[in-house]
């Protein structure tokens, strides 16, 4: 058995004021009550909430105050996202502290929530890092995950652990919960995803293990969630298979066939059919009734008049 503990942070996201104070506080809170935890996360956006108004330059002094923070209670943390400004540019950004206070790397979200995420830009680089003698951790964003090449890559990779800060306040919440328990299955791995409240998310933060099943989904108030997972269900999960039936990563490895998609210069001319990645308008909807009324007829006649009233 390998274990390690890992915490999340479901907490209470403002975007009118700072929330890193509060963070602060809830780590000191955490470890206090918790003293075995190893690594602390917390959710999307969480130091400053959503609006890009508050991106900064990388590194800065709020960063600095997360990596004294990692060095007093000698903890990983990943202290959520923030909005990173670089050059003309703006990236959703996570930042990786170890125990002592040393920032061990940065990702930038690689698939903003166009078209809703406005003014924001991609990254274009994964994030892995061991944790010495437990094993190997990976980061994705909220919106990443709804891309199974971004977990699929950081699986084949050897990563055992994805962190998933995510911000979800929309409909989709239980769209997301089933992606995080078929991608932990489909990749064979345990995943992170904690999500805020209030300006940051709903909640019902969720735990997954490498066989797909949930070891926590919390509620929809504040909650501090520590975990001790074994490394080792990993290891076994990819070399027995999941629940001992399926092998995904070894079928993946073993597979005959090439994704012709994924090629260079492919051609996908069914994706420019789709139009634009753009928000839909009350005036395109009432445009294609009138486009499917004139189909219908000779002489288009307004939709309202065939309403019977």
């Amino acid at each position: 058995m390998t274990p390690f503990s890992i915490a999340g942070i479901q907490m209470h996201v403002s975007a009118s004021h700072s929330n890193v104070p509060i963070m602060k506080h809830k780590v000191d809170v955490m470890m206090s009550v918790y003293p075995w935890v190893q690594m602390v996360m917390f959710s999307e956006l969480c130091p400053f909430g959503p609006l890009t108004y508050h991106a900064m330059d990388f590194p800065n002094d709020v960063e600095n105050e997360f990596c004294e923070l990692a060095k007093k209670h000698g903890i990983w943390l990943v202290p959520g996202t923030m909005f990173q400004k670089k050059e003309d540019k703006i990236y959703n950004t996570a930042t990786v502290i170890n125990p002592q206070g040393e920032v061990v790397g940065r990702y930038n979200k690689m698939f903003p929530f166009y078209p809703y995420e406005v003014g924001v830009t991609g990254g274009d680089e994964f994030l892995i890092w061991d944790v010495p003698k437990i094993g190997r951790f990976g980061l994705t964003i909220c919106y990443d995950m709804w891309f199974p090449e971004t977990s699929r890559t950081l699986a084949v990779n050897g990563v055992e652990v994805i962190l998933h800060p995510t911000l979800t306040a929309t409909i989709d919440r239980d769209i997301e919960l089933s992606i995080v328990q078929a991608t932990a299955a489909t990749n064979q791995c345990f995943i992170f995803d904690i999500n805020g409240l209030g300006d940051g998310g709903t909640g019902r933060s969720i735990i997954c293990g490498p066989d797909g099943r949930v070891l926590h989904q919390a509620s929809t108030g504040e909650e501090l969630i520590p975990i001790e997972i074994d490394m080792d269900r990993v290891k076994r999960s990819r070399e027995m298979g999941v629940l001992r039936l399926g092998q995904p990563l070894k079928s993946f490895r073993d597979r005959n066939i090439k994704f012709e998609i994924y090629q260079q210069g492919a051609q996908l001319p069914y994706l420019n059919t789709l139009g634009k990645l753009h928000k839909p308008t009350r005036f395109e909807q009432i445009t294609e009734v009138l486009q499917s009324n004139n189909e219908e007829q000779t002489v288009a006649t307004p939709w309202w008049n065939k309403l019977k009233i």
